[in-house]
């Protein structure tokens, strides 16, 4: 008896934190999962400062912990394939290169959460450089459409397919303080602003074929690159930003991915805080 093939996802910045959480999550839900990041061996990460203060500083990098290698013996401990596959989101050959080499393995995916974001030092308004912007909206936005242009083709040849989309509150919220003050910068803000729009377009264009999209807002996550990178508390503190939990993102894009309820929130930006809590609220009910 041939045993059914296991749906197939693909998470972007896996190598930790939120993208980590969630490709354990999906692979405790019965997905297979291809897993993509820059840092493939462990030890081998590292991490631009949270703020540009000089031109020095922006060729500073800090040591991060996680790794491809890291997170796919963790999937691979739960039952599930894991393709780790190599990839820098500001540069556009390698997102390309990297969707046709998940292709090439598995075909079509049933599943793209869209977490990575480049992450480069956030510059003072009246600091902005046109290359800072250029290389942050490339990243977070530019290749991030690419990357969704390139698995929707397949995902609608096949009549389904489901895209995450991670968003941020400061796209829409108005920082506390500056950067470096317990704020963040306008280049990240306007890109991931941006980058909101991407999955009611999907929505509106292809919803009646099968594919649909959400926003998923994960909070205020502490991740590894977070700590490496300090001035988390500052945040939390200036802003009423609690800390959440990684893997709550994890848990709400596993349901909305394989629930039927998950319709309702198409349109709408989810709080992966309450809405695990609210899963998990059910399920213990």
């Amino acid at each position: 008896m041939v045993e059914p093939l296991r749906p197939r996802a693909l998470v972007t910045g896996a190598t930790r934190g939120i993208g980590r959480a969630t490709a354990l999550a999906l692979a405790g839900a019965g997905f297979d999962v291809a897993i993509a990041g820059r840092t493939l061996v462990e030890g081998a990460g590292t991490i631009a400062p949270r703020v540009s203060e000089d031109e020095a500083s922006d060729q500073t990098v800090l040591p991060v912990q996680g790794s491809l290698q890291a997170t796919a013996a963790e999937v691979e401990a739960l039952g599930a394939r894991c393709l780790p596959v190599q990839m820098d989101l500001a540069q556009r050959t390698s997102v390309v290169e990297a969707v046709a080499l998940v292709h090439a393995e598995w075909q079509a995916l049933d599943l793209v959460v869209n977490n990575g974001f480049v992450h480069l030092p956030q510059q003072r308004f009246l600091d902005l450089t046109e290359d800072a912007l250029v290389r942050t909206w490339q990243g977070n936005f530019y290749h991030q459409l690419l990357l969704t242009h390139e698995v929707l083709a397949p995902m609608l040849e096949r009549g389904r397919g489901t895209i995450v989309n991670m968003a941020s509150s400061s796209a829409t919220n108005d920082p506390p303080a500056g950067p470096g003050d317990g704020g963040w910068g306008l280049a990240y803000a306007a890109s991931k602003a941006a980058f909101g729009r991407i999955a009611g377009s999907i929505n509106a264009e292809f919803g009646g074929q099968g594919v649909r999209a959400f926003n998923v807002d994960p909070g205020f996550v502490v991740t590894e690159s977070a700590v490496a990178r300090g001035g988390a508390d500052a945040i939390a503190s200036s802003g009423g930003y609690p800390s959440a939990d990684p893997a709550a993102s994890g848990q709400v894009i596993a349901w909305l991915a394989t629930s039927p309820e998950a319709e309702r929130f198409l349109g709408k930006t989810i709080w992966a805080p309450k809405l695990a809590a609210d899963l998990a609220s059910k399920a213990d009910g």
